[in-house]
């Protein structure tokens, strides 16, 4: 029995040793996590040392650069009126040309056939015209004395000679018809410009369009005034008005800066682009440019009002918004907003703030909305 006691009187020492040094690093472990507890704490409740800025408002200019497109001012396919044969051409591509100036001669027979015609017919009206206007004045004259001419006679030729009027009117308007064909035979450019494109020869067949031409005789393009098309997204729409410059360079020329004007906006957008059409004139006296030349434009935008400017870094972008943090009574208050122009650092805001707001300037999201801050 005194053998089973001191056999078991080390293991039962052991036990209750360990049992007192782990109470002792527990003790240990809870004290230390208590301090890191308080000094945390100590931590969290310290505000924040921030700089802020009186919130001031001002006149923003940016610029906006978009590709667009050079096209003639005017641009028109030339058909023949009438069908024919081309009997002379005056023009050749490249050829400048004056507004009525004659670019090319057809000839069609059968309208001169018509032509003579006409001319016959007309003759021949006329002289049956001036015979029934002469023996309706007879049979007027006659008809004065009693019970030489009856009353019917003087009516039935007053008929007679108002129908071969009627007769000559038709005819003179159907050689006039036939005349004004043939003069479809002298195509003539219709403004100044440019012949762009040639399809016939000396000797062609030419017809309207789908009847004896399947392209146009010429291409005629106005190249000293240009349009510069581009396309002004929505959200820009607003800062682009009518006689507005814009400036722009083309590959062709990459350290020539051109200019233009704004004459014509489509005043709706876009369904697809949802973007504004917006064209330029563009004055190309020295036919530098040329039409289908693709162009970087530069289009400023001026703000037209005073707005409320912040610098970039008092802006935060956090996943529920875009944000700024104003100063109240020395707590953070997060202020939604919504971004403007960009320019030099600097950006227009819209949102529920006023003149003379305490804004931080270099806001961030550690800046919870509703903790303390201090000012530097």
């Amino acid at each position: 029995m005194k053998r089973l006691i001191n056999k078991s009187f080390p293991a039962v020492a052991t036990v209750f040793g360990s049992f007192l040094l782990l109470s002792s690093l527990s003790g240990c472990h809870s004290s230390e996590g208590k301090e890191e507890k308080k000094e945390d704490a100590k931590a969290v409740e310290a505000p924040a040392t921030v700089e802020v800025f009186s919130l001031q408002r001002g006149k923003l200019s940016s610029s906006l650069k978009v590709p667009g497109e050079l096209v003639a001012f005017r641009d028109v396919d030339i058909y023949a009126k009438v069908s024919g044969f081309i009997k002379s051409l005056n023009v050749d591509v490249g050829s400048e040309v004056k507004q009525g100036q004659l670019l090319a001669l057809a000839e069609a027979p059968e309208l001169s056939a018509q032509l003579s015609s006409a001319d016959s017919k007309l003759k021949g009206q006329e002289a049956v015209s001036i015979g029934s206007k002469a023996n309706y004045e007879r049979i007027l004259e006659a008809s004065k004395f009693s019970g030489a001419v009856s009353k019917n006679d003087v009516d039935q030729a007053l008929a007679r000679r108002n129908a071969d009027l009627a007769q000559l009117e038709a005819a003179k308007s159907a050689y006039r018809e036939v005349s004004d064909l043939k003069k479809y035979l002298e195509i003539r450019a219709p403004f100044n410009g440019i012949i762009s494109v040639r399809n016939a020869s000396t000797g062609a067949y030419i017809g309207p369009s789908g009847k004896g031409s399947e392209f146009p005789l010429f291409v005629l393009t106005e190249q000293k005034r240009l349009r510069l098309v581009i396309s002004i997204p929505e959200a820009y729409t607003g800062y682009v008005d009518l006689n507005d410059q814009v400036s722009f360079n083309v590959k062709a020329f990459p350290d020539t800066k051109f200019t233009g004007q704004v004459k014509r906006q489509a005043g709706a957008l876009d369904k697809r682009l949802r973007s504004e059409r917006v064209e330029v004139d563009v004055i190309n006296n020295d036919k530098k440019l040329l039409p289908g030349m693709i162009a970087e434009v530069t289009v400023p935008l001026p703000t037209k009002n005073n707005t409320l400017i912040v610098p970039k870094s008092a802006i935060v972008s956090a996943t529920t918004g875009v944000f700024v943090i104003k100063v109240v009574d020395r707590k953070a208050e997060w202020v939604p907003i919504k971004r403007g122009l960009e320019a030099d650092e600097k950006v227009e805001i819209f949102g529920p703030l006023t003149e003379g707001d305490q804004l931080i300037k270099a806001a961030n999201e550690e800046i919870r909305d509703g903790s303390s801050v201090n000012v530097k």
